[in-house]
């Protein structure tokens, strides 16, 4: 089969090493970069003799990126989750993970996978939270990154509460929105949080789901919570049964077609849903509400891509087409009323904005995607993309061959020109062994890095972003 991503498995064998370091500047950072950038992903994929076998599977490591007078200096560390402390205790693998299953593995009450915490960390309440799937986050210290413990916000929830790992944030009150999903065969419930800008629980909803639906995230506007609900469906049979991954007990089943689930923000009621087609979503854009209608952006795969993040190396061999999709909606009469698609379909993942207009109408957004899509083999993300809802374009930067690309691509405004900032996001060079973070005006992403930052030693293709101003 033809290799269209040569030497990857590079990005998957890296020793990392913990701690701080000044980068090399190649090139020139704009004055107004004077913050704290982070990424968390999967950065360790063996325990012993034990190998990893999907890409969601590795032990969550943060790597922070600081700025401050045209340099920059980085910190990498891995979350001192409760796997993670017990497993290097014990020199080996314990616990069943997404996608790889192993003789004597654990599980968290007969069915839970105990989070490797690998997915996304935000800045709030005063610590850097890193979120895995279906678990609380971690407290990390935001400048040595060092884990304080699990974040229960003040107590009010407890190591069991299902947790998504894309908590969205309003900026202008501060407060933080999440959801969680209690998969069940009988009554699979949607928990919908708010929480203050403290960590205070101003509410926890619950909704019942038609099916346990495998939902990754969501959306937040002015009023509404937007949730995007695909017919992949965790099969409870399946996993029940001895040796079985969350992985290997899903099921995607079309015919049972995808809904728009909108919940009001101030309630937390269910304020609508209607039908959406047999399309799957794992990302939304963003959402926000004009002129008197909800607008909906979201990521359309034609199925489920999950099973493409394994078998570690060799990803993306099937990676099906997605669309980047705008959806209008009445919400009042819980119909469609519009649709837009962006003119770009290899693959499109990690969506990301300018993240003050979360909620808020915007106009541009930026994904990495995967250049061979279609072509036979294996392959990887490989472009950088801009997308402009206003006028449709859209812009791309193709990396070097033996370069491949990772994190979320990560939006910092000029605060004297919104439309005048930034672009960052990983690069690993395959050839060299090498990782650097590059620097891309964020509205000519096409011309190439404005300034690349070189790591001292690699570091693995991590997962989503956030930002911290200084």
């Amino acid at each position: 089969m033809a290799d269209n991503a040569p030497l990857i498995e590079r990005a998957f064998s890296i020793e990392v090493h913990e701690g701080s370091a000044d980068l090399s500047v190649e090139g020139v950072l704009p004055p107004f970069l004077s913050g704290t950038a982070y990424w968390n992903g999967p950065g360790r994929f063996a325990r012993g003799s034990l190998q990893y076998r999907h890409w969601l599977d590795g032990d969550g490591l943060v790597c922070a990126l600081a700025f401050r007078g045209g340099g920059a200096r980085t910190t990498a560390r891995y979350v001192r989750s409760e796997k993670f402390v017990a497993e290097e205790s014990a020199g080996r693998a314990l616990f069943r993970q997404f996608g790889t299953a192993f003789p004597g593995d654990q599980l968290k009450r007969g069915i839970g996978i105990e989070s490797p915490a690998n997915v996304s960390a935000y800045p709030y309440g005063g610590a850097l939270l890193a979120f895995g799937e279906q678990g609380l986050p971690w407290a990390l210290d935001p400048q040595t990154l060092e884990t304080r413990g699990l974040f229960t916000f003040n107590g009010q929830l407890n190591e069991i509460t299902p947790f998504s790992a894309h908590p969205k944030f309003d900026h202008r009150t501060g407060e933080m929105f999440n959801f969680g999903v209690a998969f069940a065969a009988e009554r699979p419930m949607l928990n919908l949080f708010r929480f203050d800008r403290s960590g205070g629980l101003i509410y926890r909803k619950r909704h019942a789901l038609p099916y346990p639906a495998s939902i990754h995230d969501f959306a937040v506007s002015a009023s509404y919570a937007v949730f995007y609900v695909s017919p992949l469906v965790l099969d409870m049979a399946a996993l029940m049964q001895g040796g079985a991954t969350i992985l290997d007990a899903l099921r995607w089943e079309p015919e049972r077609g995808s809904r728009l689930m909108v919940v009001s923000r101030e309630s937390g009621e269910l304020a609508a849903s209607l039908s959406i087609g047999h399309k799957y979503c794992l990302h939304l854009v963003n959402a926000f509400e004009t002129d008197g209608r909800l607008v909906v952006d979201v990521v359309e795969y034609e199925r489920p891509i999950y099973d493409q993040y394994q078998v570690i190396p060799s990803l993306f061999t099937n990676v099906p087409t997605a669309t980047p999709v705008r959806h209008h909606v009445d919400v009042q009469a819980a119909r469609l009323i519009g649709r837009q698609e962006l003119s770009y379909s290899c693959a499109p993942d990690f969506p990301a904005h300018d993240l003050d207009l979360t909620g808020l109408p915007y106009r541009d957004f930026w994904m990495l995607g995967i250049g061979t899509t279609g072509k036979p083999g294996r392959k990887f993300l490989n472009q950088l993309v801009r997308f402009d809802w206003e006028t449709g374009d859209v812009e791309i930067y193709q990396a070097p061959p033996l370069t491949y690309l990772g994190g979320e691509p990560l939006f910092v405004p000029d605060p004297a020109a919104r439309r005048n900032g930034v672009v960052v996001c990983q690069a690993f060079d395959a050839e060299r062994i090498a990782s650097s973070f590059v620097v891309f005006d964020a509205f000519n992403v096409s011309r190439g890095p404005l300034a690349t930052l070189g790591l001292p030693s690699a570091v693995p293709l991590l997962f989503h972003s956030s930002y911290l101003a200084r």
